[in-house]
């Protein structure tokens, strides 16, 4: 069953986020999604998150495909022109990759490449209008295709906004579900009480939220999310936690378990478990909560 039919059906959508490698050897890559075969919906491919040069989403959607495994791409505005977002586009179609993940992309100047040139030829929503000219047999320049995409289209939330930047997000998911999202990932979730003030907003069945369940690799990386990342809170309660548990690697894999049966008991379309390179803890996680 393809992820849009998930969606379709309500069924609780786990994903999946997988970092491609850093070079041309993507045995890991592989090793570690073949442990979660079967047991995910579907595996997220960053295009080269936090501006960090790696291979593209594209190249690991393709190869993960090759072995059987679903996977979402994400295109993204920093880095391609217009020619060249609808060319990636239309390969990953051909490819038979068919969920799509539209990103703005971060700061490249946090990257490992900070001079390098920023694109930004389109912006977010001239993007998602990409997305739907393609699927109705046109490209950008009104020109016919030789064979139309269909992709079931994503998008990314700040589920940590509040005041008016909370305002300014809902009104652009607005925008991007009219330009035909089906589904968001957000940014990682660990208040719930403030996260569900902000679900309350949305109508959910016009578009499902997937959450991102972060892996906490200690309360000093909780700790310093908390103090420096804007639109993240992490209730000092967590964090203590993880500080005094005997086991802290047994005790952030808790965290993440809790949160993800927690979002399930809210209704919540699915979640997205994001590892930060600890790929091969995912497995861990999935068994502490039982999926």
């Amino acid at each position: 069953m393809t992820l849009e039919k998930k969606i379709a059906s309500r069924k609780f959508v786990l994903l999946g986020e997988f970092e491609p490698p850093k070079g041309a050897d993507f045995t890991r890559l592989l090793e570690m999604a073949g442990r979660v075969k079967g047991r995910l919906d579907a595996l997220v491919i960053p295009e080269m998150g936090n501006a960090v040069m790696k291979a593209s989403s594209l190249g690991g959607c393709a190869f993960l495909k090759q072995h059987g495994l679903e996977t979402i791409l994400q295109v993204c505005c920093r880095d391609r022109n217009r020619l060249a977002l609808q060319a990636d586009i239309l390969s990953a179609a051909a490819l038979g990759v068919i969920d799509v993940m539209a990103v703005s992309g971060e700061d490249i100047r946090y990257g490992d490449h900070p001079q390098a040139r920023e694109v930004y030829d389109v912006d977010l929503m001239q993007l998602l209008e990409i997305l739907a000219r393609l699927q109705a047999g046109r490209d950008m320049a009104g020109i016919e295709l030789l064979g139309s995409p269909h992709f079931c289209v994503g998008a990314t939330l700040n589920a940590g906004a509040t005041g008016g930047a909370l305002d300014i997000e809902i009104e652009n998911l607005n925008q991007m579900m009219e330009a035909g999202v089906q589904f968001v990932v957000t940014t990682p979730v660990f208040d719930l009480h403030r996260f569900q003030q902000v679900i309350k907003r949305i109508d959910t069945t016009r578009v499902a939220v997937f959450p991102t369940v972060l892996l906490l690799k200690s309360a000093g990386m909780a700790r310093y999310m908390d103090r420096n990342i804007k639109h993240i809170s992490i209730p000092p309660e967590m964090i203590r936690g993880i500080q005094k548990a005997p086991d802290k690697l047994k005790q952030c894999i808790q965290i993440a378990a809790e949160l993800i049966e927690q979002l399930k008991e809210m209704g919540t379309a699915g979640v997205m478990i994001a590892t930060a390179g600890w790929e091969d803890k995912l497995p861990l996680v999935l068994d502490a909560v039982r999926l």
